[in-house]
């Protein structure tokens, strides 16, 4: 087993690929025809994004979409960086809101929070131990 992919739920696929592409330099992978669904290439993970319409057809039940909630999701999204300054501060020009500003831990990592256009959390961090 091993972990393949990191689905997002977000009401404009499109807009969070140019997100990610913009902020952080990721390459879009592939975007469907529909537009309902979009890979960026991030390493060996994959980070996707699908439309909130595929997430109300996978989960009869429904789910929380990110983008209408308050507060962040209890989950993130982590993205490991040397330079968690010049990060933050790409993020936050292209659109992010900052919820904690950089700062280092005890144990050594500098730590940043934004949340995304689309509702995300996401960590912006040097290695651990690094």
């Amino acid at each position: 087993m091993k972990l393949g992919y990191t689905i997002v739920y977000v009401p404009n696929v499109q807009a969070s690929l140019e997100f990610f592409s913009t902020a952080f330099g990721f390459a879009v992978k592939f975007l469907h025809e529909s537009g309902s669904y979009g890979e960026l290439a991030t390493g060996e993970t994959t980070l996707a994004f699908a439309a909130h319409e595929l997430g109300h057809g996978n989960f009869p039940g429904g789910h929380i979409a990110a983008s209408e909630s308050e507060q962040p999701l209890g989950m993130e999204l982590a993205l490991l960086t040397d330079d968690v300054e010049a990060a933050h501060a790409r993020a936050i020009q292209a659109g992010a809101v900052q919820l904690a500003a950089p700062s280092a831990k005890p144990w050594g990592q500098t730590v940043s929070y934004v949340r995304s256009p689309d509702g995300c959390l996401i960590e912006l961090c040097t290695p651990v131990g690094g």
